[in-house]
């Protein structure tokens, strides 16, 4: 039987998509709580954006009356890239200077671990 998946999204991150992608591999796999954990005490400041949405997708499956909350992990987390906004800077002699600024589009789903999985995930920690 395969359970539900519960999705969040935040789109428009105000941070790259590389390292949106080094904290979404933090916690891929990992139980919900344990993620949390990770995260809360993460130096990374794509870490603060991560929490935010893996926190909305545990409230997006705690509103399911039939889901064990406990039981959640991560079944995946992405960040993907948004799209470039073209900045503008005082530049010599009167000209302008573009820079970049890069957005990210990071998706978190959760998932119920099965009765057996959560047995012998419990036994390999």
């Amino acid at each position: 039987m395969s359970s539900k998946e519960y999705i969040a999204k935040h789109r428009f991150a105000p941070l790259t998509a590389r390292k949106g992608q080094l904290a979404a591999e933090m916690i891929r796999g990992l139980d919900v709580n344990r993620a949390l954990e990770i995260l809360e005490f993460s130096a990374k400041r794509s870490a603060f954006h991560l929490l935010k949405v893996l926190k909305s997708a545990t409230a997006n499956a705690s509103m399911d009356e039939n889901i064990n909350v406990n039981r959640l992990y991560v079944s995946k987390s992405v960040a993907d890239t948004g799209p470039m906004q073209m900045r503008w800077r005082p530049g010599p002699q009167g000209r302008a200077m573009p820079f970049r600024k890069r957005t990210c589009h990071i998706t978190v789903c959760v998932r119920e671990r099965e009765l057996e999985e959560a047995a012998t995930g419990a036994k390999q920690s």
